[in-house]
């Protein structure tokens, strides 16, 4: 296993790289021209000759990208060409604000998945199986910025039960300290300001869970279906086992390869793909810190902010792909 991890963390370096070559060439071949940006649009061309000198701007391409993965490797990302603030310190808060919408919706789709498949599969055929498979094709259709608009205004507006926008009350004076709020309000150990936290986390994550929800849903009853046509879950029920046991001890430990495997993508995707919903609910994450950073054309952040992303990415499906060991005994990773 410590061999096979080596091994997997090596073969992860060329992908890194290619990563940083394709995320240099998009941005620097994005129009517009990042020192005209800085400068303003009433300065003269001298002034912008100037920052483009300062920039490095003026060189190579290739210099450039030496220069860019030099900085990398001694963890500088740059600065943030309008705020004039280092990009490592910038992106922490708003980083770990889209993990925490991403991992609270995947627990809820995991959750609500796993289970509405497993419930079609045994149920196959039935009524109930139709109706498990007609919410999981609502999930993928639903557009999830209208969810979030119907959401907003059922539970936030009619009903005023949650808030529609923001991680917390802004009323609420606390100084963060991993900037993940809930694990912040649990180290304070202020369950009135957790209550409020999590009362602002529900709806954006409930938009956001619904469409890996239902891919899992509909995976997961297709890998149960296979699995329980095997002779150990015959096998299982004629020595008397109960339903449960059967289902979640025998059956879905072995179909959970295929359901692990989305979950990761899933996750990933999340990731990087939480846009709309953070314009929608006013959750500052990666996708509005991304949006904004584009609109302004703040090349250095788009870059970055990118990289980021694909590289949570990468890490996500390594660590899946580690994961299967321990779900699947069968599983050796061997030397080849």
């Amino acid at each position: 296993m410590g061999a096979y991890l080596l091994r997997r963390l090596l073969q992860l370096v060329p992908v890194l790289i290619g990563m940083t070559i394709v995320t240099f060439a998009v941005v620097h071949f994005i129009p517009g021209d990042p020192a005209q940006t800085i400068a303003g649009e009433k300065a003269t061309p001298e002034r912008v000759e100037e920052i483009r000198k300062e920039l490095g701007l003026d060189q190579p391409l290739y210099r450039q990208y030496v220069q860019y993965m030099g900085n990398l490797l001694q963890g500088d990302l740059g600065d943030s060409l309008v705020t004039n603030r280092p990009i490592v310190e910038e992106v922490v808060p708003y980083l770990a604000a889209t993990i925490e919408l991403v991992v609270a919706s995947m627990l809820i789709a995991v959750f609500w998945g796993v289970n509405l498949g497993i419930f079609s599969a045994w149920r196959h055929h039935s009524a109930w199986d139709f109706f498990a498979m007609i919410i999981a094709l609502l999930g993928i259709s639903i557009p999830v910025f209208w969810l979030g608009l119907m959401e907003q205004w059922l539970f936030a507006q009619t009903l005023d039960w949650l808030p529609s926008n923001g991680r917390m009350d802004p009323r609420i004076g606390m100084e963060p300290i991993t900037h993940f709020y809930v694990v912040d309000t649990i180290l304070y150990g202020d369950l009135e300001v957790l209550w409020d936290v999590l009362k602002h986390l529900i709806l954006p994550a409930i938009a956001l869970s619904t469409v890996p929800m239902a891919i899992i849903a509909r995976i997961t009853r297709s890998s149960m279906l296979e699995v329980m046509r095997a002779d150990y879950v015959r096998t299982a029920k004629a020595k008397g086992l109960s339903e449960f046991t059967v289902i979640y001890k025998h059956t879905l430990k072995n179909a959970f390869i295929p359901i692990l495997t989305v979950i990761g993508l899933q996750t990933g995707t999340l990731l990087g793909g939480a846009v709309l919903t953070e314009t929608i609910f006013s959750w500052p994450g990666m996708g509005r810190y991304l949006y904004t950073a584009i609109s302004e054309r703040d090349y250095t952040v788009v870059q970055s902010g990118i990289l980021i992303v694909a590289t949570l990415f990468v890490l996500v499906n390594l660590l899946v792909d580690l994961l299967y060991t321990c779900l699947d005994p069968r599983i050796q990773y061997e030397r080849k």
